[in-house]
């Protein structure tokens, strides 16, 4: 309400009240934002929906392919892991060809996710699927991460345990095995000294990254490994998006 004052010349005043609408007008410009933003976040919620049907579409691995493989290169090269993985890079490069398939076998880097450390090697990465050599001479154990994606751990050399919470006795992963991390599921995991692995995740890959990234930015702060990281993920998603892989 505001108010306003009129003087005459004998000195009399009069005073009149007129409403203001500023604070009439307030609430409904913040139910206004809020309407736009409950749609706009209903209409996102079912595009996702939608997408994560058709997902498998967009997939060109196959974990059955992959487990053969796997079995195969260990079958002839057996304890010699710089043999197994050189056969499966290029059984897959002259399956996918180079559009699809990181040839860079020099193209190591350090990776710290969910408190364990290891050494990568980014075979492909795409917007649904991804396929790597995760491992360490040393050994290492963390935390699975809790993720949008199904994640198949080939075992190429050494052997990988594995808990859920509660669990009484463990997983074991030998040489030759295949574990499976469903979508959604979470547990603790320690490769032992010298164990490898081909790591192969089908899902929404984007949605993986801040948990392979926490480590590095809060913990580690290792900016040059960070940048590896993101510069050979980035260049093979986009990569792959150029020749209509999503």
């Amino acid at each position: 309400m505001s108010t306003k004052t009129t003087y005459y010349q004998n000195g009399s005043a009069t005073h009149s009240h007129r409403p203001t609408t500023k604070k009439s007008t307030e609430p409904s410009l913040l139910q206004s934002r809020w309407t736009k933003w409950s749609v706009g976040l209903f209409v996102a919620y079912w595009i996702c929906v939608f997408l994560d049907t058709i997902k498998d579409r967009w997939y060109i691995l196959d974990p059955a392919h992959l487990h053969a493989l796997q079995k195969d290169a260990i079958a002839q090269h057996g304890t010699n892991t710089a043999g197994i993985v050189d056969h499966i890079v290029r059984n897959l490069t002259e399956t996918y060809g180079t559009q699809h398939i990181n040839p860079k076998q020099d193209e190591w880097f350090w990776n710290n996710a969910g408190g364990a450390m290891g050494s990568m090697y980014v075979i492909h990465a795409s917007v649904t699927e991804y396929l790597i050599i995760f491992g360490t001479p040393l050994g290492t154990e963390g935390h699975t991460g809790r993720h949008t994606a199904d994640d198949y751990f080939h075992i190429l050399h050494g052997e990988q345990w594995a808990a859920k919470a509660g669990a009484f006795e463990m997983e074991v992963y030998p040489v030759g095995s295949v574990h499976h991390l469903r979508r959604g599921e979470v547990k603790q995991y320690k490769m032992h000294r010298g164990c490898f692995a081909l790591e192969y995740a089908r899902g929404w890959i984007p949605l993986m990254l801040p948990f392979g990234y926490a480590d590095g930015i809060l913990s580690t702060m290792d900016v040059w490994t960070l940048w590896d990281q993101t510069y050979v993920t980035g260049r093979e998603i986009v990569r792959n998006l150029l020749v209509g892989k999503i």
